[in-house]
């Protein structure tokens, strides 16, 4: 969609040089001065968008009635973008998506004066935006700016589009993460209620349609697989595995809207079942049957006991007031009688249509306003400037105002609705009935009292996994009409809401709150339309309402938290993901959603993933272990209170911050969660220095053995040296060992001959003596001499040698041999050998 064109010379934006300095209110704007504008569009701001978003329309100089605050008024393609004039910061409260966008009014309030000044002080303009999310803003515009009109046009242009194409979620983009069908997904959670976990949807599955699974009682049907049967209905549905199709279809047609009586959920163990429907067709005399859909309901009570089948009760929860059920049957609806469906028992839980819960919504959302601390009409509340605006100091007008919260009865359908999920949810668990819900088309009150009761049943849906697929089953493809509950348009054309396009005047003084106005009535209509044709009702923010006040009472059975709560409804009534656009399954695959429109799912686990299990979403009190069963409130614990974080966070900032005892504890759990990993990290320090220790150790000890045996060996070596030289002194002979391993030799009885000189040396290829590298040590002793026959060691051991024969052969057992008849005589000595020279006496002769 274009920018609108100007329609002169003149722009609606000031220039820049005359824009506020600081932070700036509604007195420091100059509302007299007119401003010469130009057509261009700032691109300051392109950062803070987000991808397809486009800017519309800008105003300066625009005034935050509610917080007197000025700032700068974006209008883009999918919301209101309102910047402080000081810090260029987004302020919260000033920025609403378009699609949240309940009513716009446009308003002129006066300035009080003096007569003689009341033509220099022009009327302020004003332009209300009341949302779906409990805010109500003012914006002030100067006046003869064209500012607020041109502001106007684009919101009623942009907020109600013609076409569904025409929203936000379409032109952002296909989703930029993979994410299965909800198709898929809906047949996961079908598998996971019979007991086929182990089996997994794909989409070859559906096309080819073999996902007719079954257990002994029930099974998947995909008789409306093409939406023949019930366009509201999803593609597969849980029945009674003794019923067939034909027997379906024939049941159908005794409901409304075709909406027959199937499984929305089935206890696994006594194989109680949870049924929804809509209201039966037994028109005004209340005497219209179905043999079908009276087979169909009697199989709901079916039970497994022995190997035989045998029934339980039924009871039939209509939702609606009794009343309302009878005036039903002048338009051929009405309720069941329970002589017509055997062993069962009618009972209506009174909770009121949807018109009832949208003023009823548009009530609260006045009372907050009205004594708020950020009230839309720039007044203090009641305990504003020191609290002397309390009603006069009157104590009564205190009370009434106080009153007015329960005069909205917000909570207390709220208490109906959490009172008949209770109810229905023991009935399961401890009577083991099953039990089938309606109320007239069987898609709002419905599904709350389904939805909430399979929350208290069941503990998966308490998680972030199970909330999704509660709310794709249940809200989704049971066709929850949600374009019509949210005013958004649906695939045959626009939506039923439409803005409140009025003006107000006032001559009052500001700031006496003339523009308040009650936000209970919607738009006013055509001629000729009706209340009811505005199908417009926050359902699902009641429901999810309901959810938060079971969170309060049991704050440690939801892996998910209240913020988690906040964000999901926002994500939805802005419309900026498909998820929740259209009125039934059929319409958002007509449209292809899934695969045009960006998914709020994967968004939001996004959002989790990106600070893991400290992220704002999850319950830090969460234990699984403590609430593994059903949840069974009693009546006395069923009292709601307001949700402080979704109905105070606008009218009440500061008080609606009751999060902040978790926040602290969130605190905690992240420092504490970086001590965590600190400590991982010196453990594995600390892991690596043992290893690197052991590692050291190991290579000491390996060293300390080496040591251990060179020093055995030196010692050996030592004693071998012993020995040798005890041997050679047994033969008459000195050894003197020198630090350069020579040694010297002296011969007893011939002082006449030289010292001769020795050494150590091997045996090599010329015939000398070499070490025995069998033996530990050996010591070899070589005297060089030319004649051979005046060597004095020859005679010596020629003449002392025990070992020697008459033939000249020698006997010594382990070692060498004393040679003779060479220009060499050598002699080798072994430790061992001489150990046994001392051993073997035999061997040496007596003198």
């Amino acid at each position: 969609m274009a920018a609108p064109r100007p329609r002169s010379t003149r722009s609606t934006s000031l220039r820049d040089s005359d824009k506020l300095e600081g932070t700036a209110c509604w007195d420091a704007l100059e509302w007299t001065k007119i401003e010469p504008v130009t057509s261009s569009v700032s691109h300051a701001n392109l950062d803070l968008l987000l991808d397809a978003e486009r800017i519309v329309v800008e105003g300066y100089g625009v005034v935050l009635v509610n917080t007197d605050e000025a700032g700068t008024l974006i209008v883009t393609n999918f919301r209101i973008l309102f910047l402080s004039e000081g810090t260029r910061n987004i302020i919260a409260l000033g920025t609403i998506p378009l699609a949240a966008i309940e009513k716009l009014n446009k308003m002129a309030v006066k300035i009080q004066s003096t007569p003689r000044q009341t033509d220099k002080n022009p009327s302020r303009r004003l332009l209300q935006v009341i949302g779906k999310d409990m805010r109500i803003v003012v914006f002030g515009f100067r006046p003869k700016t064209k500012q607020r009109r041109a502001v106007y046009d684009a919101l009623v242009k942009c907020a109600t589009p013609a076409r569904i194409w025409d929203i936000y979620a379409f032109s952002s983009g296909p989703p930029k993460c993979v994410n299965t069908n909800p198709k898929v997904r809906l047949l996961n959670e079908y598998f996971r209620l019979l007991g086929k976990s182990s089996s997994s949807a794909t989409m070859d599955m559906i096309e080819e349609g073999s996902f007719t699974l079954s257990n002994e009682l029930w099974r998947i049907s995909d008789i409306n697989s093409t939406y023949t049967m019930c366009q509201s209905y999803p593609f597969a549905l849980i029945v009674p595995e003794c019923i067939i199709d034909q027997e379906l279809l024939q049941a159908s047609s005794f409901r409304a809207r075709y909406r027959l009586p199937v499984i929305s959920w089935c206890h696994s163990g006594t194989g109680a079942v949870l049924a929804r429907s809509s209201q039966p067709l037994v028109g005004l005399m209340m005497n219209m049957r179905s043999n079908a859909d009276e087979k169909l309901v009697a199989s709901l009570c079916t039970q497994l006991a022995g190997g035989k089948m045998s029934r339980r009760k039924l009871y039939i929860a209509d939702a609606r007031p009794r009343k309302n059920a009878l005036a039903n049957g002048a338009m051929g609806g009405g309720s069941e009688s329970s002589s017509n469906y055997f062993q069962s028992e009618i009972v209506f839980f009174g909770i009121d249509n949807i018109h009832a819960m949208r003023e009823s919504f548009a009530r609260l959302r006045d009372y907050l306003d009205t004594h708020g601390t950020t009230s839309s009409d720039g007044m203090s509340s009641f305990l504003r400037h020191g609290g002397w605006t309390w009603g006069g100091g009157n104590l009564s007008s205190m009370s009434a105002s106080v009153s007015t919260l329960g005069d909205s009865g917000w909570l207390i359908h709220v208490q109906s609705i959490l009172a008949g999920s209770a109810w229905i949810a023991a009935q399961i668990a401890l009577e083991s009935a099953s039990v089938l819900v309606h109320c007239s088309d069987g898609w709002d009150r419905t599904t709350q009292l389904v939805a909430l009761a399979n929350l208290l049943l069941d503990p998966y849906y308490r998680t972030f996994a199970g909330f999704q697929a509660l709310v794709e089953k249940d809200w989704l493809a049971f066709g929850h009409p949600f374009s019509d509950r949210v005013g958004m348009p649906t695939l045959s054309g626009s939506g039923d809401i439409s803005f409140e396009l009025c003006r107000q005047s006032s001559t009052g003084s500001f700031p006496s709150s003339p523009m308040r106005q009650s936000s209970g009535s919607l738009a006013p209509q055509a001629s000729g339309s009706s209340h009811a044709q505005n199908n417009y009702s926050p359902i699902f923010l009641q429901w999810v309402d309901c959810v938060s006040q079971l969170m309060r009472m049991y704050p440690f059975a939801f892996e998910f938290s209240s913020a988690f709560l906040v964000d999901f409804l926002d994500c939805v009534l802005s419309c900026r993901f498909g998820n929740f656009l259209c009125n039934s399954e059929k319409e958002r695959q007509q449209c292809g959603v899934a695969e045009a429109c960006g998914c709020l799912w994967a968004y939001l686990a996004d959002l989790r993933s990106s600070a893991g299990s400290s992220h704002v979403h999850y319950n830090l009190f969460y234990d699984p272990l403590k609430h593994n069963g059903p949840l069974l409130p009693p009546a006395a614990a069923l009292a709601p209170t307001l949700w402080p974080q979704f109905h105070l966070r606008w009218a009440c900032p500061t008080e609606a911050q009751t999060g902040e005892l978790e926040a602290q504890c969130r605190d905690m759990a992240i420092k504490f969660s970086e001590l965590k990993k600190a400590k991982e990290l010196a453990e594995k320090k600390v892991k690596e220095t043992m290893i690197a220790m052991e590692s050291q150790t190991a290579e000491l000890r390996k060293e300390k053995q080496l040591r251990s045996k060179a020093v055995n060996v030196a010692s050996r070596a030592s004693k071998e040296s012993e020995a040798i030289n005890r041997a050679v002194q047994s033969l008459g002979c000195k050894v003197q060992f020198s630090s350069s391993g020579d040694c010297t030799v002296d011969v007893e009885g011939n002082t006449t001959e030289s010292p001769l000189k020795m050494s150590a040396s091997k045996r090599v290829s010329d015939g000398s003596i070499q070490y025995d590298e069998k033996s530990d040590f050996s010591v070899s002793v070589t005297v060089m001499d030319d004649v051979v026959s005046s060597n004095p060691i020859g005679r010596v051991c020629e003449a002392l040698c025990p070992l020697r024969t008459g033939d000249g052969g020698c006997r010594w057992p382990d070692a060498g041999c004393a040679q003779l008849g060479s220009q060499f005589v050598g002699l080798k000595a072994n430790f061992d050998a001489f150990d046994r020279l001392s051993i073997y006496d035999s061997y040496f002769q007596s003198e």
